[in-house]
């Protein structure tokens, strides 16, 4: 196998019930249960694209003020190109946004916006517009609307023809005031994106690409009235925008060849992952030597004919770039899935010798190890659960897995240990419920556990947090 060629250089809430405003999100969200059951709830979890994704919004989110907010970016697994905010905590992404960005500066654009409509304050007086109608036939109406944007843009006329058929009629006047609001926001989510990125010394090109692009999908809805749009017309965002953005001293300024390089690779993975195998070979041919050529056919490979076939790619990753631990990861990952425990756990710890801070590599490390026999391996995988939940607070995977571990320990205790350690999985268990949003569950595990726990204790303060526990009411 031929080495891959290096073309540049490379060194949510427990629940929450909110509105909703981005690029393209719906006008109104009547409530989102937001726990992390990853894959039903339809979003991505991965190490290194979450990383890269943090690396952009830092410099913005400390230029907007929000640095020390907590904001969490949550990548959902959608190809369309979007992204949007809930609240002033949780900002989303769609996979797609990365798969088709060029560049770094492209999808930091994006950031930028949407950080614009948290410090904007947007969500919060959107739902005080929003009260102010107290009808929900005018609400079944605006997300009416929402869907018939969004349907012309993902070009899927049924569901704009859906949205259309809604959103006729009815209160147009108390409609018209809501979404004439709805342009002013995303005209001003604009104008603070670029004093962001002025900033950070940060060019608006990526972020006018964006929108351009959106331009281009969106002229099928050109014709509709400008009222009735919950953003402003694109030629006229366009033309505003633009001025803004061209009028910057870093208006050519490029992003770093390292931040690049990274990427490409991540949007070379998602490729992998999210497109059929025939479409990334397409895509990513043979004849393209590069890293993230490898990375997305090594991924399509192992999805389209399994481990030992993808072998040979990995191996000339790893072996070309040693150092970096998303190639030992990815490594691990599909030999463990492939039944091959014992053979993943030298790439998982290499991985995490090279990413220590990474949470999610040292779950999927533990369960490795559990899976693995021996008494050292649960003790290994307790140590690396315990270090990644706690910066990894609400992992259910993470939980699931320190039940199991706690649940081991139990066999190999004596009988006067035993019952600690089987309140611990207990504990663990009901917290794996809590953040798979099952709380009946998590309750009748935390009665559980409490009773083997000293009163006041951390422990018993756990277990009682969610035995007090009570989910939002719905209106």
């Amino acid at each position: 196998m031929t080495a891959p060629v290096r073309t540049t250089k490379m060194s949510f809430s427990r629940w929450a019930k909110t509105a909703a405003t981005g690029l393209l999100a719906a006008t109104l969200v009547f409530s989102s249960a937001v726990t992390n059951a990853a894959s039903a709830a339809g979003l991505i979890r991965d190490a290194e694209t979450e990383t890269l994704i943090r690396d952009y919004a830092k410099p913005i989110l400390n230029a907007a003020g929000l640095g020390s907010q907590g904001i969490e970016i949550h990548l959902v697994n959608d190809r369309a190109f979007n992204a949007f905010v809930v609240d002033g905590h949780n900002m989303f992404i769609h996979a797609g946004t990365i798969m088709m960005a060029d560049t770094p500066n492209q999808v930091i654009g994006v950031i930028a916006h949407e950080s614009g409509h948290i410090t904007g304050g947007h969500l919060a007086r959107l739902r005080s517009q929003m009260a102010k109608a107290k009808s929900t036939a005018l609400m079944l109406q605006l997300l009416g609307l929402a869907a018939m944007a969004a349907g012309a843009v993902a070009g899927e006329g049924n569901i704009g023809q859906a949205g259309a058929g809604i959103a006729f009629g009815g209160t147009e006047a108390m409609m018209r005031s809501v979404l004439a609001y709805r342009q002013d926001e995303e005209s001003s989510a604009d104008q603070a994106a670029v004093t962001f990125l002025n900033a950070t010394q940060q060019s608006g090109k990526g972020m006018l690409q964006s929108f351009e692009y959106l331009n281009r999908k969106l002229l099928g809805v050109e014709g509709i009235n400008p009222f009735m749009q919950s953003h402003p017309l694109p030629a006229q965002r366009l033309s505003q925008l633009r001025g803004l953005v061209t009028s910057s001293p870093y208006y050519d300024k490029k992003d770093p060849q390292e931040l690049q390089f990274r990427h490409d690779l991540v949007r070379a993975k998602l490729v992998g992952f999210i497109e059929k195998p025939e479409v990334v070979f397409n895509k990513y041919p043979k004849s393209d030597r590069s890293f993230p050529s490898y990375y997305a056919r090594a991924i399509a490979t192992y999805r389209d004919k399994g481990v030992d076939a993808a072998m040979p790619l990995l191996d000339a990753l790893v072996q070309a770039q040693p150092d970096w631990p998303y190639f030992h990861e990815i490594r691990g990952q599909f030999l463990f899935e492939s039944g091959r425990a014992s053979q993943a756990i030298p790439d998982l710890e290499k991985a995490v010798e090279l990413a220590p801070e990474e949470p999610l590599i040292r779950v999927m490390l533990a369960q490795a190890l559990l899976s693995a026999s021996g008494p050292r391996n649960v003790d290994e995988a307790v140590k690396h659960l315990k270090f990644a939940l706690a910066r990894e607070r609400s992992s259910s995977t993470g939980y699931r897995q320190l039940a199991i571990a706690y649940g081991r320990k139990a066999e190999m205790v004596p009988a006067q240990a035993r019952r600690d350690f089987l309140a611990r999985a207990d504990l663990a268990s009901a917290e794996a419920y809590f953040y798979e949003g099952q709380l009946d569950l998590a309750k009748m595990q935390a009665k559980r556990a409490k009773t083997a726990f000293i009163e006041g204790t951390p422990n018993w303060i756990q277990a009682d947090d969610i035995l007090a526990f009570q989910p939002p009411k719905t209106n």
